[in-house]
Formats: structure tokens, sequence, C-alpha cells
């Protein structure tokens, strides 16, 4: 039995977890009729043309841990922001663990999907928002709705502010022989309200992990919304994260995707305007090795006139790692005095390292600023020479210039702590060693 077989079969299985009562159950059934008919993505999809999962899927994933995994504060400490005061939403092997996290609903929800999908105080809410911008055709995300039960669920009323960053930590443990899990985030971000999150998947030890994760933000009338994803795990961990991003009038909403470790991650980044004047942020840095790959796909949808996008996506390669960007601007009628700019800088610090980049405009406005560019290239020898012509060292004078390539968007990081332990494991990427584990 092959996992898309597996996992249409456990559906049944599934459902006796929950209320099939519920107006979720023909969500998540369409759903799943969905993924049952396309199934799995392969190569032949122009949006997958230089991802193949063939190698992944033969793994024999258990979709249902058998038991809740305990692990204490100190075997995951490091990976925490434990610098700063945060609120924090921890899970294990897809189950939530109480006593790694802190939680509130004083003033503001940081909670559980679980009791966001299940009690009736939060019905109209998810009535209003749940699976209404993540997409329905899209075989993965269809295939995470089907399952979808447990999560991060982030509501910031009208007029707040969070008073300190928010983490959502996802560990596998390895005791599966391999495990596939399909976390559901939800953010709600109210008018003129201000939220930080930063999130991290993350494996404890060297078992297959295939993560197939959806994320569905709504940044209301002058809401601001600061995303960092740091992804940064073992070379047999595996990363699908879908992120639907839907934008109401002047506000402004940033995706930070930091890429250093795993075995294979696609980012689908899908940004919609639905509202004048608002601001559209997505950065990315990748530092891959080894025979890592990740692909970036983007889409900004602008809809509505008087709006402003930007991406910049920086890549590192070396061994045999391979990088994809395929970033879509698509500019509708509708959306006149749009500024959308989009770029993808990459070198290769190897003759087997490969990029594979794709970079997009479609214009039906005539009274737009749109720019596209992507490079790929080499270290600059003759900075390398001049540097190592004052006496810096090779080696420190390939990671000064590594670092003044990514400096951009490592400078976009609101969160000074946040900033600092970017910077280190950039460090650590680049192979100047400072002696933190991370």
């Amino acid at each position: 039995m092959d996992l898309k077989e597996k996992l249409v079969s456990s559906f049944m299985a599934f459902e006796e977890r929950v209320d099939v009562h519920s107006d979720l159950h023909d969500i998540r059934t369409n759903a799943l009729k969905n993924f049952e008919n396309k199934g799995f993505p392969t190569k032949k999809e122009e949006a997958w043309k230089y991802t193949s999962l063939n190698a992944i899927l033969k793994n024999d994933f258990t979709v249902f841990p058998k038991q809740e995994n305990a692990i204490e504060f100190n075997q995951v400490k490091k990976y925490f922001l434990h610098e700063i005061d945060t609120y924090k939403l921890v899970f294990i092997d897809g189950v939530f663990s109480s006593h790694l996290s802190s939680t509130t609903h004083d003033g503001i929800d940081v909670c559980l999907m679980s009791s966001a999908l299940t009690k009736p105080k939060y019905k109209m809410v998810i009535d209003t928002y749940f699976n209404q911008i993540a997409s329905k055709d899209d075989s993965l995300t269809s295939l995470n709705t089907a399952f979808a039960i447990e999560g991060a669920f982030i509501n910031i009323p009208k007029k707040k502010v969070a008073d300190k960053p928010i983490e959502i930590m996802y560990f596998s443990t390895g005791n599966e022989s391999a495990l596939m899990v399909q976390p559901r985030n939800l953010v709600i971000v109210g008018e003129n309200s201000h939220v930080q999150i930063i999130e991290r998947h993350q494996s404890l030890n060297e078992n297959p992990v295939l993560t197939n994760s959806v994320t569905e933000i709504f940044a209301q009338k002058r809401a601001i919304v600061d995303y960092y994803k740091i992804q940064n795990d073992n070379s047999e961990a595996n990363l699908i994260d879908n992120t639907y991003v839907s934008q109401q009038q002047e506000s402004h909403a940033y995706v930070h995707t930091f890429s250093f470790g795993g075995n294979l991650t696609r980012n689908n980044l899908n940004f919609y305007h639905f509202g004048e004047r608002l601001t559209s942020t997505l950065n990315g840095i990748s530092i891959l090795n080894d025979k890592q790959h990740v692909d970036h796909y983007t889409l900004v949808n602008h809809a509505t006139p008087n709006c402003e996008s930007f991406q910049d996506y920086k890549g590192i390669f070396s061994d045999r790692s391979t990088g994809v960007f395929n970033g879509k601007v698509l500019v509708e009628k509708e959306a006149q005095k749009t500024n959308a700019f989009q770029k993808s800088n990459n070198i290769l610090l190897s003759d087997k390292a490969t990029i594979n980049a794709k970079p997009q405009l479609e214009i039906f406005a005539d009274d737009v600023k749109c720019s596209h560019g992507c490079t790929v290239g080499q270290l600059d020898e003759t900075a390398m020479f001049y540097m190592q012509s004052r006496g810096i060292p090779q080696k420190e004078a390939k990671a000064l210039l590594m670092y003044a390539f990514s400096n951009a968007v490592i400078e976009s990081i609101k969160i000074p702590e946040l900033k600092q332990r970017i910077t280190k494991i950039i460090a650590m990427k680049l192979g100047v060693n400072l002696g933190f584990d991370l």
C-alpha cells in the first residue's frame, strides 16, 4: 500500500476521533476527495517541475502516532528564543505539549486549533476564517484540510498589540521509524493590531519525517503581521509548508523564511490583496549543502489599486545542493498604481550545486511599476583577493562576503534577539564556528 492509499484508507479511522456531525465534516470529506483525485504532485506539473517527492514517499510513514511522547525542556531549550519571554505553542509528534507551552486568553487568544474547531465560543470565528483563503484545488493543502485537527490558533482582536512574540514549535521525537504530521495553523489579526510570530519544525533524531503544514493568516485593516519561519532541520526531515495570507486595507504583512537545513523543503507562499494601500513583504535566505533541496514557490495576487509588494530571496548553495525559486506577481486589471518588485540572487559555491529560477510577472493593468530580476554567480574573486591582501584569511573573507550578500534580509528582522540567533546560525552554516549549538 502506497502512502496515498494509506492516507485515504486511514480517513475512516480519523473520523472516529472527530465529530462527523459538525459543519467541518463536509469540508474534510470534499478535501479528501480532491486529494484522492489528484494525489501527490509530480514533476509533470509545471509548479513542481524541479522538485520530486518520489524518494520521500517510499517511506512507510506512520500517519497517527501511537502515543504522546514526552520530552523535557532541557532537551529542546536550545531551539527556543530563550533570550526573551514569549508565548509558546509546542507540539510533540503532532500532539500538544501543555508542560512546554505558555498560552493565554488574556486579551488575545494563543491556543489550540483543536479547541477552536470544537468549542462553541469559537464557532463564528471558524465559520468566518477556517479554510477560506487556503486553496481548494491544491492536493497537499486539501490533504491537510481533510486531516486538520491540531495546530496553533492565534486571534488578536481589534486594537491589540501582542505584548510578546509567539513561538510555534513542532518537535518530532523519532520514536516512530517514519512519521507524517499535518499541523494546521490559523492566525487572525484584527484592525490596528500587531503580532510577531516565530515558527519552527525540528526533528530530534535522524528518522524520516514528512511535515505537510498549512497556515492561514488574515490581516485586517491596518494590521501588522511579522512572521518568521526557521527551517534548520536534520538530514531526513522533509517539510512542505503551505502559507496563505489575506490582507485588507492598509495592512502590512511580512513573511521571512530562513531555509538552512532538512532533506527537502518546499515553501508555497501565497498573498492575496483585498484592500488598497497595503504592503506585502516576502524575504528569504537559503544556505544549503550536501544534497539538500529547497523550493520557494511564491504568489502575490495584486487585485486592488495602490498596493506594494517586495520579494527578496538570497541563496547560497554548495556541494550537490539544489535551489528552486518560482516567484509570480499577478497584477489584475483593477490594480492600478501597483508597485511590485521581485528579485532572486544566488551564489553557487560548487560546480555541482544547482539553482533553477523562474521569476514571473503577469500584468493586466497599465499604470504600474513592476520589476523582477534574477542573478546566479560565484563569489567575487577580486573582492576575495582584496580582503586577503589586507590580512583577512581566506575562510573568514569568504564568510564576510556571504554575510554581506545576505545582509539586506538579515536587517529586515525586527526582533533583535532573533536577528542575533539567525546571524549565529548563518555563521555556522558558512563554516565560521562561533561555538553555538543551534
